[in-house]
């Protein structure tokens, strides 16, 4: 099968057609420092993702709390690679990968390799409980968070016509289940939601009443920063009337129910923040996965076996043999990651006798940060841990810097400015069909 959808019309040269074939699948933050990377190395790239766009994934709970628009965290990765000539970008999903091959295989043709990074990230973990996912979506893409928007804002707009108490309680309480970063984030907003940008928008509820509760089956809150962190984001969710349940599993999520062993709450929207696990296409290698589907790597990044195929990023299960700790899967061990495999790659291409021996991944651990509301945030730097107004600048300082394009930034800033002084968020659409929930209130008495 040849590889019709990525040689026709195209214009590359014999110098072209000589050089190491490098395929990046996925463009997240490995896969685009990657291909960055490479733009000296006398490679072609192709970069294949299923999305035209490289999302900046810290930044999307924002979308989903309707502080900033999906334009305002992506941007087309062919506009970003626009000036490097040594990539082709395209819009693809692989289905597997033929190591033995040396060929990945997508819809309905393949494609050939001389080197295979996958990038491709994680997914949602229910824990074996996937029909849980229509009763709590998580947060991983644009979708995610434009769904979790739609619910949350209809979920006002349904509580403003219930005429009865008990359903209209269910409807105002929002259960976040997971008590890491993005459940932090989450929660935090939701609370500042109801509290402070539409208590005058309704007539007949008071939306400073509703509810968030925040579940953690462990003992503390962010278990991948210090303990110190943990607590002070308690303390400061609990101060802006999160309901904080620590050392609580949930056994179940229904249909406008969570249940905690023996406890049912009574929710209308549910928020999953509590598991990923790697990407379904690990599974096609036929390789080693971890309990939570990710791929276990060499020293180097490289699958056992395979020293041209590379795993990076979330999707990727190495230990640092310098701390023994599993790296985590957040976005700066993903974009050193990515460009620790680009330079191994750049050498060895270069090269003009035998290949150099490869150096050893470590990861550069730079500190972890969480927001938690207006002027509330957590940050752990080199071995001190902040919190409250100073953590909250320095949260905001750091994502402006790393978001992708000048425009960008220019326009998160300005709908952060106008969210600070206004106490509005802007981006309050509900999108998709509202019609099931506008049915619902037309049966109702007056």
């Amino acid at each position: 099968m040849a590889d019709r959808a990525f040689s026709s019309g195209s214009t590359s040269s014999a110098t072209d057609e000589a050089r190491s074939r490098v395929v990046i699948v996925g463009g997240g933050f490995a896969g685009l420092n990657l291909a960055k990377g490479l733009d000296r190395a006398p490679v072609s790239v192709t970069l294949l993702d299923r999305r035209n766009y490289h999302l900046f994934q810290p930044l999307l709970y924002q979308v989903a709390t309707a502080v900033l628009s999906p334009a305002d965290i992506a941007s087309p990765i062919r506009h970003i690679l626009r000036h490097q000539q040594n990539v082709r970008v395209g819009l693809a999903e692989v289905r597997a990968v033929d190591l033995d091959r040396r060929r990945i295989l997508l819809e309905k043709e393949e494609l050939g390799y001389d080197y295979l990074v996958l990038a491709v990230g994680a997914t949602h973990s229910y824990f074996g409980q996937d029909h849980w996912a229509a009763f709590a979506p998580g947060l991983k893409t644009i979708e995610d968070a434009l769904e979790i928007r739609r619910r949350v804002l209809l979920a006002y707009e349904d509580a403003e016509w219930e005429v009865d108490a008990e359903r209209r309680r269910a409807k105002l309480t929002f259960v976040v289940v997971g008590g890491g970063p993005t459940g932090v984030e989450m929660a935090g907003a939701l609370k500042e939601i109801a509290s402070r940008t539409i208590p005058k928008d309704f007539r007949h509820i008071d939306t400073t009443s509703a509810r968030v509760i925040l579940i953690e089956a462990g003992p503390r809150l962010l278990q991948g920063m210090p303990v110190p962190a943990g607590a002070r984001a308690l303390q400061q969710l609990r101060a802006m009337g999160v309901e904080v349940r620590l050392g609580q599993l949930v056994t179940d999520i229904r249909r406008e129910e969570v249940v905690l062993g023996e406890e049912r709450l009574p929710a209308t929207n549910v928020i999953w923040a509590a598991g990923v696990r790697g990407a379904p296409l690990a599974q096609t290698l036929g390789v080693e996965l971890d309990r939570s589907g990710r791929i276990k790597v060499g020293p180097d990044l490289s699958l056992p076996g395979h020293p041209e195929v590379f795993v990076v990023g979330d999707l990727a299960l190495v230990v640092d043999a310098r701390t023994g700790e599993a790296v985590p899967g957040v976005a700066p061990a993903a974009i050193q990651m990515g460009r620790f495999v680009a330079r191994v790659i750049g050498e060895e291409v270069q090269a003009k006798g035998d290949k150099p021996p490869r150096p050893v991944f470590h990861y550069h651990d730079k500190g972890a940060m969480a927001t938690i509301g207006q002027n509330r945030a957590v940050a752990s730097l080199k071995g001190f841990t902040f919190s409250g107004f100073f953590a909250w600048l320095l949260w905001c300082l750091v994502h402006i810097l790393s978001l992708v394009g000048f425009r960008k930034r220019v326009f998160v800033v300005f709908s952060w400015l106008w969210s600070y002084l206004s106490f509005t968020k802007s981006a309050r659409l509900i999108t998709g069909d509202a019609e099931d929930a506008i049915h619902r209130r037309r049966q109702e008495p007056d």
